[in-house]
């Protein structure tokens, strides 16, 4: 394959990725909330969302947002201002979608009928993405307020985002773990980066952007001190790769409320890509080694994960617990030992599970 197809399968496989914000999605359940007369539970996927009582009954259609989607000011989403509105100067005016509760329960996202949009055709298929066509962006802070750096570029054709799918969101790939072996490891609360080398040279990172070295980013002097690029540049020559990239969890004081209780700056990786290819949990594991890089912690290696925890809400309760320190744990990843390439998400196999303790206590 040449260089150039190969750049282009790299780049089809981080668009197959893109989260899908928000979808035409079948209502799998209604029920009633003890003690409320104007709103009741509505389940999708694997997520529950409080609606209006009587607006949708088992079986209907509706469009499901996503909660971390940034809906746009319409009259549609209005009803959200009082609880929702954000401005800032990277999105702009609009709706953040978080983890809330009513009566008890927790509303996980938004769910409103197909008609409230006449941009979607009625007949559009269930699990069609309609992120795009109104207009649903991905809620993100300012990169400025974690790194520090300058932006330079959008992220480099071999480093894609690091968003990872919810469980919740394609409850299906429970299912998909069965048979293989897989690794669970502990998602670290930061700020995602990235560092990677091509025919370009050396590039630093964050979420969505390429930064330059100009002494504003506290992530490329981690870098410095760590001789990193030197590090990779070698492990680059003697291995004979074209292109590699290290992704990881920078966790520091300052980062999202410091909840791992740091002292000082730690980069924990998690995914590593040799030739546009995501290497296992033991060729991570030797890498990082080799490189005196951290990995993320790794909670538990086992087989067949659907025989132990076979529900959205079996894996809940797994993802729920503390850092070290005592902070509230984000959650978990869970992927095969070994890549395995799955159709459902277009990519390699991999799920996030976020607990839903720490949605509450620290969603805003």
């Amino acid at each position: 394959m040449s260089e150039k197809m190969q750049i282009q399968e790299i780049k089809g496989e981080v668009n197959k990725s893109k989260r899908k914000l928000a979808s035409i999605q079948r209502i799998i359940d209604i029920e009633p909330i003890q003690g409320a007369d104007r709103i009741e539970l509505a389940h999708v996927l694997g997520w529950q969302c409080v609606v209006n009582k009587g607006q949708f009954k088992a079986g209907d259609l509706g469009v499901y947002f996503e909660i971390d989607s940034f809906l746009p000011i319409r009259p549609e989403f209005e009803f959200l201002r009082s609880s929702s509105y954000k401005k800032t100067d990277l999105l702009g005016e609009g709706f953040k979608l978080r983890t809330q509760k009513f009566r008890g329960q927790l509303s996980q996202g938004l769910l409103l009928p197909v008609s409230q949009f006449p941009e979607v055709p009625a007949d559009t298929d269930v699990g069609s993405d309609v992120t795009e066509i109104l207009g649903i962006r991905k809620w993100e802070i300012e990169e400025k307020a974690t790194t520090g750096g300058t932006v330079i570029g959008t992220l480099p054709y071999d480093i894609p985002h690091t968003d990872e799918i919810r469980v919740q969101a394609e409850p299906e790939l429970i299912r998909a773990f069965t048979g293989l072996e897989y690794y669970i490891s502990t998602k670290m609360d930061g700020s995602s980066h990235s560092l990677g080398i091509d025919e370009n040279g050396f590039h630093v990172c964050g979420h969505n952007y390429e930064y330059k070295d100009n002494g504003t980013s506290s992530f490329y002097e981690l870098i410095k001190q760590r001789g990193y690029q030197e590090k990779m540049t070698a492990f680059v020559e003697e291995q004979g790769l074209k292109t590699f990239t290290i992704q990881g969890e920078l966790c520091a004081p300052g980062i999202q409320q410091n909840r791992l209780k740091l002292k000082t700056p730690e980069w924990y990786v998690f995914t590593i890509r040799e030739n546009g290819k995501r290497v296992g949990l033991n060729r991570m594991q030797e890498i990082c080694k080799a490189l005196n890089m951290t990995t993320v912690p790794v909670e538990e290696v086992d087989t067949d994960l659907p025989s132990r925890y076979p529900t959205v809400e079996a894996l809940l309760e797994r993802a729920d617990g503390n850092y070290p320190n005592g902070g509230k744990k984000e959650g978990i990843v869970i992927r095969p030992t070994e890549p395995v390439y799955n159709d459902l998400i277009g990519a390699e196999l991999s799920m996030k599970v976020v607990s839903n303790k720490y949605l509450l206590k620290n969603e805003g």
